[in-house]
């Protein structure tokens, strides 16, 4: 039993391969666009100006309350409608982004906040601006403070790539579905996928987690 799955892992690894660059390539994509916007969003939760804090909250909660297959058919199916074509990558990028954008907002957002309020006193006692404030005093905490929601994020954004196969987009997941298809060979196919995924999300747990013994958030 173990002969024939090494054997045949050996066979179709390197078709798996191509999915996992496609895997790769859309995660670090969507990663980019969540990252930009959620911060954007949060920026705008924390401003001050209450018609922005309020247009901010109720978009993220919008974004949020939508399943990201249909974030990603709107993307890929909708805009089109609208003059905008994209390709299954792009619109699987973009999707994957905005639907995550919403929670990255809710994780810098909450890093912020939970900077002591005493840091925004004394930071103002010394004549700083708001901009010098944020960029020198409450973003280094915040960004302490939000890195191990934010790395969890990472790892399920990696994770939820798989539902860009719903629009065409031939990563990993897609990969071993058309190669399951055509060889019957399910538990060896899918077996290699599951250890793959651990292959890619274990590096980046332990990347985060040292990460945060270095900023000294735990032991």
């Amino acid at each position: 039993m173990f002969d024939t799955f090494f054997s045949d892992a050996v066979e179709y690894l390197p078709v798996l391969m191509q999915g996992v660059l496609t895997t790769i390539a859309i995660t670090v994509a969507a990663l980019l666009i969540a990252t930009l916007l959620g911060l954007f969003w949060a920026l705008l939760r924390v401003s001050g100006i209450s018609p922005l804090a309020h247009a901010s909250r109720i978009l993220t909660n919008v974004i949020r309350g939508i399943p990201i297959v249909v974030v990603l058919f709107y993307m890929y199916f909708v805009m089109p409608d609208f003059g905008i074509s994209l390709s299954a990558f792009q619109a699987g990028a973009l999707g994957l982004g905005i639907a995550y954008s919403s929670y990255m907002a809710e994780v810098f957002r909450a890093g912020i906040d939970a900077v002591d309020t005493g840091q925004y006193e004394a930071a103002q006692s010394l004549g700083m601006s708001r901009t010098m404030l944020m960029r020198r005093v409450i973003f280094p905490q915040a960004f302490k403070i939000a890195l191990p929601p934010y790395g969890n994020n990472l790892v399920m954004m990696l994770k939820d790539s798989s539902q860009t196969a719903v629009i065409t987009v031939v990563e990993l997941s897609m990969q071993s579905k058309l190669i399951s298809a055509a060889t019957f060979k399910s538990a060896t196919i899918f077996t290699l996928v599951a250890l793959i995924y651990l292959a890619m999300s274990l590096p980046m747990m332990y990347g985060v987690g040292k990460l945060e013994r270095r900023l000294g958030n735990r032991k």
